[in-house]
């Protein structure tokens, strides 16, 4: 079952000479306990294409479907409820909050869903023991490391019931171990939980992780692969299609 669809789908921002063409008639497939890294040049599309996929921005043109189900279709509200009980995201700057320990970043997407606080404090706990962060589950974001933080982000995205992870630079201002284990975790997430996952990353070593690579560039895919081969393969025209 495919768990994204995206088909053919554009995006335009602004009119006339201030027209720019973020997508360009995209279209992706992810299936369930699948994970696609998309890389690109900067301006390529890739957080736009994710923003898409997550409801949080209305395509200009083409379809997304989660699920099976089209956005164009869901009203504000099941938009917002897909968004908490389906779809988690890792943003590039954690986006954890301050004055919360790294177990109630964790639950608290669950008891904003009306999940009973002991049952959501639970569910967090467990996210953060399978990521080795049992014993930081009360420090604050300040308290943690930069890998650390991030893997409380990776644990809020997957949380619960999602099925859909959406990880835009995930190990952005990582060092190379904790990067290579961020993805690492996302993929497990996948292969072990029947998730979807799509991961833009700019290194290649790291989309090594993932089974298809797809790169953007001014906003259209130019090539897809099957496993990751090295930037030289992915940059030189004519390469993998």
């Amino acid at each position: 079952m495919s768990m994204l669809e995206l088909r053919r789908v554009s995006k335009v921002y602004g009119q006339g000479a201030a027209e720019v063409h973020a997508l360009d008639r995209v279209t992706l497939s992810v299936a369930e306990g699948a994970m696609v890294a998309v890389m690109g040049p900067s301006g390529s599309g890739k957080s736009t294409l994710l923003t898409i996929a997550g409801s949080l921005e209305e395509p200009t043109e083409g379809e997304v479907r989660v699920r099976g189900v089209e956005l164009a279709g869901l009203s504000r509200n099941d938009k917002a409820r897909l968004r908490r009980r389906t779809i988690g995201y890792v943003f590039q700057d954690y986006n954890l909050l301050p004055g919360l320990t790294a177990a109630e970043n964790v639950s608290l997407p669950l008891e904003l869903d009306g999940w009973p606080a002991r049952k959501a404090r639970a569910a967090g706990l467990a996210a953060l023991d399978e990521l080795g962060l049992a014993d930081r589950a009360e420090r604050y974001p300040d308290e943690l490391s930069g890998g650390e933080r991030q893997r409380v982000a990776i644990a809020r995205a997957v949380v619960g019931e999602r099925r859909l992870v959406l990880a835009d630079e995930p190990s952005g201002a990582l060092d190379s171990g904790n990067a290579a284990a961020v993805m690492r975790l996302v993929h497990d997430a996948c292969k072990n939980g029947g998730m979807a996952a799509v991961v833009v990353t700019h290194d290649a070593d790291l989309a090594s992780w993932a089974d298809r690579v797809v790169f953007l560039r001014d906003g259209q895919v130019t090539h897809q692969t099957a496993s990751a081969p090295g930037p030289e393969s992915l940059l030189t025209p004519g390469g993998p299609q």
